[in-house]
C-alpha cells in the first residue's frame, strides 16, 4: 500500500522531541521535497506514515475502558435560521465511530471535547446532538466546550476525568490526528486506547488521476505537515 511507513522508521506516537545528536524520523519527506506536494503519491505517503501508526482499524480490536473521549473538528454546530443542524463536515466519522464503540460496550461513559468554533453552538454540543440521533442516551454523555486546540482537549478533559477517579481513556479522532492527539493526552497523564477512524489512505489501483498534481493531494500534504510540526512544538 502506498504510505506503508518503512520498518526502520521510529514511532510517530512514541517519539520524543529530538535534540541536535539525534536523528528525526525518516517519513517520506525526500519524495515529497522531490515530487512536489501537490503530487498524489506523494501526499499519499506522508499520510500513509502517519495513519499507520494511529492504532486499531477495528472495534473489536479496541479494549474496555472508563470513558470514551471523542475531539471536536467532525461537526460544526447549528447556525439558524439558515442552518437549523449541525452540519457533519468530512471528520464526522468520529462522532459515528464513538456511537459504535459505546453500542458495543467498550464505555458507559462518553466526554465530547470542543469549543464554539465559528458558531454560537459548540461543537461538543452539536456531537452530542447527533449522538443522540445514534441512540447514545444523554445521559452517558459530558460536554466540554472551553477547547479549541487539542493541547486544551487534553487538558480540560484530563482535569475533569482526574476529578471522577479516571485515568484511563478510549481516544477517538481521525488517523491523521491520533499519534500527536494520543500524545498529548499521555503527557496529562492518561492511559489513552487509541481507536482513531476517517482513515485517508487505502489500497487503490494506480490511475491517472493519482500521478498528476491537484489539490486534494496538496491539501492532504499541509494537513500531513502539520501534524508533523506540531508533533514537535
Amino acid at each position: 500500500m502506498i504510505g506503508s511507513p518503512n520498518a526502520a522508521n521510529a514511532s510517530f506516537a512514541g517519539a520524543t522531541p529530538r535534540t541536535t545528536a539525534q536523528q528525526a524520523p525518516t517519513p517520506p519527506f525526500r519524495l515529497l521535497r522531490f515530487h512536489g506536494k501537490a503530487w498524489p503519491l506523494a501526499s499519499e505517503a506522508l499520510r500513509g506514515w502517519i495513519e499507520d501508526q494511529a492504532g486499531p482499524r477495528t472495534i473489536a480490536a479496541v479494549p474496555r475502558a472508563p470513558a470514551i473521549v471523542v475531539l471536536g473538528g467532525g461537526v460544526q454546530g447549528a447556525a439558524p435560521p439558515r442552518r437549523p443542524d449541525p452540519d457533519l463536515r468530512l471528520a464526522a466519522d468520529r462522532v459515528w465511530h464513538a456511537a459504535r464503540l459505546y453500542h458495543a460496550g467498550k464505555a458507559r461513559r462518553i466526554v465530547l471535547s470542543g469549543g464554539n468554533g465559528t458558531v454560537e453552538m459548540s461543537e461538543a454540543l452539536a456531537m452530542r446532538q447527533f449522538l443522540e440521533a445514534l441512540g447514545v442516551p444523554r445521559s452517558a454523555m459530558l460536554l466540554e466546550e472551553g477547547s479549541s486546540t487539542t493541547r486544551e482537549n487534553a487538558a480540560h478533559v484530563a482535569a475533569w476525568l482526574r476529578g471522577d477517579g479516571i485515568r484511563e481513556i478510549i481516544l477517538v479522532t481521525s488517523a491523521l490526528h491520533m499519534p500527536r492527539a494520543r500524545a498529548v493526552f499521555e503527557a496529562e497523564g492518561l492511559k489513552v486506547h487509541p481507536a482513531p477512524t476517517d482513515f485517508e489512505v487505502i489500497d487503490m489501483p494506480l490511475g491517472i488521476d493519482r500521478v498528476l498534481p491537484d489539490t486534494r493531494a496538496l491539501d492532504g500534504s499541509y494537513r500531513a505537515f502539520k501534524e508533523v510540526v506540531a508533533r514537535w512544538l
